[in-house]
């Protein structure tokens, strides 16, 4: 199924977590149902710095419906990096990077390729 919807409260949770985990990164898996994203999933052996978060995709349950990954960029830079595109294409159809300052205005979504995607965002 296409991802085309985040859900608001998704949305400013992973707002939140960018600035809970201010200076550090953060990287956690998002879960979808009928096409929204509607839940994220912070996966065990996760590592983070100021620098990166990595996620090691074989700590993933298997069955569980990944519609891709979001991380933060605290610097606040919303393009991806080469080490992010290569994230991007393990896992998912889309892929949030959040930013400084960490607003409504502060986040960007990539499709498995690095090219930026559209998601409506649903109350």
């Amino acid at each position: 199924m296409l991802v085309r919807a985040i859900d608001q409260e998704v949305l400013d949770l992973l707002l939140e977590m960018g600035r809970s985990s201010f200076p550090d990164e953060y990287i956690v898996m998002l879960g979808m149902e009928k096409g929204v994203i509607n839940v994220t999933y912070p996966i065990p052996g996760t590592t983070v710095s100021q620098d990166s978060a990595n996620i090691f995709m074989d700590m993933i349950p298997l069955g569980m419906q990944i519609a891709g990954t979001a991380h933060s960029h605290p610097n606040g830079c919303l393009s991806p990096s080469d080490a992010d595109l290569a994230t991007f294409s393990q896992s998912g159809q889309c892929h949030i990077i959040v930013g400084a300052p960490f607003d409504e205005n502060s986040w960007r979504c990539y499709g498995r390729d690095g090219k930026v995607k559209t998601l409506e965002v649903i109350s």
